[in-house]
């Protein structure tokens, strides 16, 4: 049930990466993108910490359902914006309600499976909803060229067949030890507690620095190569369609190398899919047709495929389970971000030089890698200069 929704509801992904196109075509300077993109990115942060909380104390089911029929009519509500003030409004309420879901879906998945079978388990994961992006933003960039409403009708009618789904096909499943916590203590408590937890393990913070740079370079394929494709004189339609090949190649490929992958260091794992992911998006910098961007996309993917399955195990299995649906909120953050300052650092750079923009972007992808596998006394060393973060350094 859980794969199903998260097929369908990723199909019907329709308005994010089509938003900053959608407000160009309506007049929209680009700097009134950039804070409209980056509201939907505060919402979209806000949720995972508000839906990790909920997740353990409301429970994953009535989370995942708040969130998705919440989401639909937040999405009806932002197509009907026709001011920036407008935008900026809606668009933080469509990104709080449509990500509340996140950490009690990747929750839940962990409550259900074991511990030596959550890689598999996030790989199919990933499969479902992958499978749902491969056919979703064609789709999308097809509805485009008629009308852009049809992208935000769909986005709802999707979200509301998710929520369903969850109402009458999910268990509802809550620790013991989370249900007497969420009752005993506040919510701000709880968070502050799960944030001292989180932050006194290096292994954690290890994962989290780097998905915090590895997500903003995530982000420019999703958002800003929309605009390198219309520069380079192509259409939504292509940019559609490049952004389906990422979902066909996880479709088809990250099952089988899942069972490669899961031999190996987590950690390794992670740090070479990263490497694998600078290495695609630097390719941008040298593409100008839609064979060029797609390779770009395929050798993107491949890092994708390596480093994210494995990514999302590791941290389930540092997470106390009285904590787990907050541990993948604080982790979510690291996504969250990358949606709040990705797009408009994005659209900013880009403007100034394509080029540098695409092979800086290349490097901040090694960095995410570097961040995970820096010798141990170097990083007990940097985590000893930020407080908060001392407890633990022995972990490394």
């Amino acid at each position: 049930m859980i794969y199903l929704g998260m097929f369908i509801n990723r199909f019907g992904t329709f308005v994010l990466p089509f938003l900053a196109l959608h407000m160009t075509k309506e007049g929209y300077a680009t700097i009134e993108v950039s804070v409209s993109m980056a509201s939907y990115g505060v919402g979209h942060l806000v949720a995972t910490l508000l839906g990790g909380y909920l997740a353990d104390s409301i429970g994953r089911k009535n989370t995942i359902v708040l969130s998705m029929f919440s989401g639909a009519l937040s999405m009806l509500a932002l197509s009907q914006a026709d001011s920036v003030a407008g935008f900026v409004v809606l668009a933080f309420l469509a990104g709080l309600t449509s990500e509340l879901y996140r950490p009690a879906s990747s929750a839940m998945l962990s409550d259900l499976v074991s511990e030596e079978d959550r890689i598999t388990a996030f790989a199919a994961y990933r499969f479902a909803i992958n499978a749902g992006w491969a056919f979703g933003p064609a789709t999308a960039g097809f509805l485009s060229e008629y009308s852009y409403l049809w992208l935000f009708v769909g986005d709802a009618i999707t979200a509301s067949i998710y929520g369903t789904i969850a109402l009458f096909g999910l268990p509802s499943l809550r620790t013991g030890e989370a249900v007497s916590s969420a009752k005993s203590r506040s919510p701000l408590t709880e968070l502050a507690e799960s944030f001292r937890v989180a932050l006194s393990d290096i292994r954690f913070v290890r994962v989290l620095a780097s998905s915090v740079l590895v997500a903003l370079v995530f982000m420019q394929m999703m958002t800003t190569l929309g605009l390198e494709v219309k520069q380079s004189g192509h259409s939504e339609r292509v940019y559609g369609l490049i952004l389906g090949l990422n979902g066909v190649i996880i479709v088809c490929l990250e099952m089988p190398l899942t069972t490669l992958t899961r031999r190996f260091s987590p950690v390794l794992v992670i740090a070479g899919g990263n490497l694998m992911v600078a290495a695609g998006i630097g390719c941008v910098a040298f593409a100008s047709s839609p064979a060029g961007y797609c390779v770009a996309m395929a050798i993107f993917t491949i890092g994708e495929m390596v480093g994210m399955p494995v990514s999302l195990a590791y941290v389930s299995g540092l997470a106390p389970e009285s904590m787990r649906g907050r541990y993948m909120g604080i982790y979510g953050l690291a996504w969250a971000s990358s949606i709040t300052l990705g797009p408009s650092l994005g659209m900013f750079f880009f403007s100034l030089n394509p080029m540098l923009f695409w092979l800086g972007c290349a490097v901040v992808g090694v960095a995410s890698a570097a961040v995970l596998i820096l010798p141990g006394r170097l990083m007990q060393r940097l985590v000893l200069t930020s407080p908060g973060l001392a407890v633990g350094v022995n972990k490394c």
